[in-house]
Formats: structure tokens, sequence, C-alpha cells
């Protein structure tokens, strides 16, 4: 049996959770406010796809290929990336709600997140290097071990790291988000 291909696809308000994507590679397909809540997308492979408006709660994406992916305006709640497939992964994030998940130990460098809410995402021992936070907002996300040179995160606000366990050298601060890196001094900070 030949393997399932789907290329210039759309798909429109389709619960995933009611009708089965069939198992296979989709490559050059636009996913418009579906539902993937709780989907298993293990071993699927999407290449050069776009996902607007659409729910991944909980989704579990064991061995996935997400390469040159875009999520526009998507729900993301619970998702281990580092599970995903690692060869050339690349994704996008923009306007999205990135909560409680993990990118661990994943090497994305370059990666853009764009006005996104990533409420206590690990970003533990992950290469970040040149990624850009734009207008983000990183409560309580964990950033350990990381490698963080050269990101941006001068528009980007609620992170705090310690410096110390992180590689930041030429990494870029707004003079009020730097104040997330004394967090670990436990100190009083007067504006």
């Amino acid at each position: 049996m030949d393997p399932f291909f789907c290329e210039d696809k759309e798909f429109e308000k389709v619960n995933f959770k009611i009708q089965t994507l069939p198992l296979g590679e989709y490559d050059n397909c636009t996913f418009d406010k579906c539902d993937f809540s709780g989907v298993n997308l293990s071993h699927y492979d999407f290449g050069t796809c776009t996902f607007s408006g659409c729910n991944f709660s909980m989704t579990i994406i064991n061995n996935t290929s997400f390469r040159t992916i875009t999520f526009d305006d998507c729900k993301i709640i619970g998702l281990h990336f580092e599970t995903s497939n690692q060869f050339l992964f690349s994704v996008t994030f923009n306007n999205c709600g990135i909560n409680l998940s993990s990118f661990t130990k994943m090497k994305i460098k370059k990666t853009k997140f764009a006005k996104s809410v990533l409420h206590e995402v690990d970003f533990s021992e992950t290469d970040l290097a040149e990624s850009i936070f734009s207008h983000c907002d990183l409560s309580r996300s964990i950033f350990n071990n990381t490698n963080l040179e050269k990101v941006d995160f001068r528009t980007s606000y609620n992170y705090s790291f310690d410096p110390s366990i992180n590689r930041i050298k030429k990494a870029k601060f707004s003079s009020e988000g730097v104040l997330g890196l004394l967090i670990k001094y436990d100190i009083v900070i007067e504006r």
C-alpha cells in the first residue's frame, strides 16, 4: 500500500476528533479553524503548511514532522514539541496562545514568536540562538541552561531567568524587561 500524500489542499472547520485525518504526508496544505485537540498526530508529516485558528490542546505529536510550518492564531496547550521529528524542524508562531508546552533540548535557532502568549513553556536546554520574541508574554516560562545568544526580547515582557545559567551573549532586552534578569536576587526596584 502506497503512503498517503496530500498536496495543496485546504481543510476548513474540520473536527479531527470526529473525522480522522489520514496518516501520511501533507505538503503546502492550509488548515483553517480545525480542531486537533486530543488527536494523535504521531508520525504525520507536515511540510510548508499553515495552521490558522486551530486548536492543538493536548495533541500528541510523537515523531511528527513540522517542516516550515506557520501557526497563526492557534491555541496550543500541553504540546511536547521535543517528541516531534527534529529533522528540518522549522516553525513560526503568530498571535498564538502557547501554554504548558515544551521545547526541551531542541535546536530551534532563528525561530520567530510574534504577538503570542507563552505561559509556563519549558525551554530548558534549548538552543534558541538568534530567535525573536516579538511582543510576547513569557510569564512563568522556563529558561534553564538555554542558549539565548542574540535572542531579541526587546518588545516582550514577563520573562525572568538567571543569566548565570543561560547563555545570553548579545541578547537584546528593553530597559524595563531586563529587570526580569534580576529576579533571583529578591531585590526591590522602584521606578
